[in-house]
């Protein structure tokens, strides 16, 4: 896989929460044939570029913008119904388009397509700004950012984080400051921190080197020994420290009781509450810790055995209280993101193993994956965590690992791309989870990539790539709103 590919790959990791298109895009794409739907940011020149059109057409061509000279001109193919949209889709094939630039799509009796480009390039801007956006998403401090003449910013809020009555504490306060908004209120949860910085690490882990170098001038840099992409991921990991309590556990949740008005985040003065420990919660803090542990070694060691220290006390809490222990949410109706801890289990002995190399941990994990018949999920999220622990599990260079089972998870990996793959194939707009949808599906979509990325790690299947590529496509442009 090139250094170009990575970097989209490096966008979906990060963003797998929060993929932030450009208002310039949308703005683009609603002025032209909204019928004609492709990436409104653009593409790789070595990689597969299709349109879907939700009209008849007999051929195309492929327009420079500015100029009007034509780069490409083909035939249309399909139709294919989409049983989602009910619609018949057309197809616009444009791969053997590889030249630099930007252009649009001309159809006759259809239209002009929004305007994309191709280029090495092309998803530099959206990993900054969706990097950006983890970056607007902080609790607790003034944040500012600007993108495409856009500022964006908000005052410093929830400086008071948080009461104790619901954790035993009476009225008294403890600090919770710091640590990232939820998608649409205010609060902040364990738990679906959990497959955030998951994700996040598990890009450091594969395309650190890559990232250190990218820049990020215009946003603030509060601690010189860290890349700026640690210095993100720490805002949330600090916060996480804090959820901490005396024994071991993680306290779920740190939530008004109901959720709040529609307001900036400084002027919403609800009081705040933690909420009572639960086993995912602990196990989640566990696995997000340790890999924590491992990235900010080679540049903040003390902070390093902080995080593996308090992932070590949150992992023999849980060793001994084996039972699924569900957080008591009595009196808050805000997000309850509650969920079995098997899963979260899982995950934390493969990332107390692979940061430690302790027996201990892998033979726990092991012992859990040999009694999970499925190895890798392809839809999955905050309430389902256990393809993180299989990859890492299967990502590591450590030895002592059982080789039937390890063999068994890299065929189980193998398996899961393949379905993921014929999904996006039968797709009329490539889509990876086919026409499976729910609330925060995107996520789900851009989840598929880090399976598939993996896959091609094991078996180096062009279509893997290729499908990643279309998660990527299908949430930038090619779905039906364009």
């Amino acid at each position: 896989m090139t250094m170009l590919t990575r970097r989209c790959y490096q966008l979906l990791l990060v963003a797998a929460a929060l993929l932030a298109l450009a208002p310039r895009a949308l703005t683009v794409a609603q002025t032209n044939e909204s019928r004609i739907r492709l990436d409104t940011v653009g593409y790789l020149p070595r990689h597969e570029k299709r349109a879907s059109v939700a009209a008849r057409f007999g051929e195309f061509e492929v327009v420079r913008a500015p100029g009007g000279t034509v780069a490409f001109g083909g035939k249309a193919a399909g139709p294919l119904r989409n049983e989602d949209t009910g619609e018949e889709l057309y197809f616009a094939d444009f791969s053997a388009l590889e030249e630099p630039g930007t252009y649009f799509l001309d159809i006759p009796g259809v239209g002009r397509s929004a305007p994309f480009r191709v280029g090495r390039d092309v998803y530099d801007a959206p990993f900054r700004a969706a990097f950006a956006a983890m970056y607007l998403w902080r609790c607790g401090a003034a944040v500012r950012a600007a993108r495409d003449g856009v500022t964006y910013s908000h005052a410093a809020c929830h400086l008071e984080d948080a009461r104790l009555d619901f954790v035993g504490g009476g009225p008294a306060r403890r600090d919770a400051a710091g640590g990232w908004h939820d998608a649409g209120d205010y609060n902040k949860y364990v738990v679906n921190a959990g497959v955030t910085v998951g994700i996040m690490l598990r890009a450091w882990e594969e395309f650190g080197a890559r990232i250190a170098r990218v820049r990020f001038d215009d946003l603030p840099h509060g601690d010189a020994r860290l890349p700026a992409y640690l210095q993100e991921i720490k805002w949330e990991t600090d916060w996480l420290l804090k959820m901490q309590a005396a024994d071991g556990s993680v306290y779920h949740k740190v939530s008004t009781k109901d959720f709040g008005p529609a307001i900036p985040p400084e002027d919403e003065k609800t009081e705040r509450y933690f909420a009572p420990w639960g086993s995912a919660a602990t196990a989640d803090f566990a696995a997000m810790l340790a890999a924590a542990a491992r990235a900010f070694r080679p540049y903040d060691d003390g902070y390093s055995r902080r995080c593996l220290q308090a992932s070590r006390r949150a992992y023999d809490f849980l060793r001994a209280r084996p039972a699924n222990q569900r957080a008591d949410l009595k009196g808050f109706t805000t997000g309850a993101y509650q969920t079995d801890d098997a899963d979260d289990r899982l995950w934390a002995a493969a990332e107390l193993w692979e940061t430690t190399g302790e027996r201990v941990y892998l033979a726990d994990f092991e012992r859990r994956a040999r009694a999970t018949p499925e190895k890798f999920d392809t839809d999955w999220g905050w309430s389902n965590v256990k393809n993180l622990g299989m990859l890492t599990y299967l990502s590591s260079g450590r030895g002592g690992r059982d080789a039937r089972l390890a063999g068994e998870v890299r065929r189980a990996l193998v398996e899961v791309a393949d379905r993921i793959v014929r999904a996006a194939d039968e797709h009329g707009y490539a889509r990876p989870l086919g026409t499976k949808y729910y609330w925060g599906a995107n996520g789900g979509v851009a989840n598929t990539t880090l399976l598939l990325q993996a896959a091609r790690r094991v078996a180096p299947k062009p279509a893997y790539a290729e499908t990643a590529l279309d998660a990527i496509h299908h949430l930038f442009g090619r779905n039906y709103y364009g």
